[in-house]
């Protein structure tokens, strides 16, 4: 990472495969915000050959990007319990 983007808080752009849960693809994308990172996640299901999206945001904030991928992912899993596809609507 570039030392202007330390300087100015962005994240390095990370693409990775995402995380499979109830035939959801998790996709965990937490943001910077002061103090650290917010708990965000892209959550993706097929309907009838079309691609439905929901973005998840959290005003969870963890010091640690690991930390906030992390809780992302467990409060996007928990969103697809409680929720199931109703999350899409």
């Amino acid at each position: 990472m570039s030392l202007l983007a330390r300087l100015f808080g962005k994240a390095p752009a990370k693409t990775q495969d995402p995380i499979l849960h109830k035939d959801c693809r998790i996709f965990p994308e937490p943001q910077k915000a002061p103090g650290g990172f917010r708990v965000a996640a892209r959550i993706e299901k097929d309907f009838d050959g079309q691609t439905r999206t929901h973005n998840l945001i959290r005003s969870d904030i963890h010091a640690s990007l690991d930390d906030a991928t992390e809780a992302s992912l467990a409060k996007a899993r928990l969103a697809i319990d409680q929720l199931g596809d109703t999350i899409f609507s």
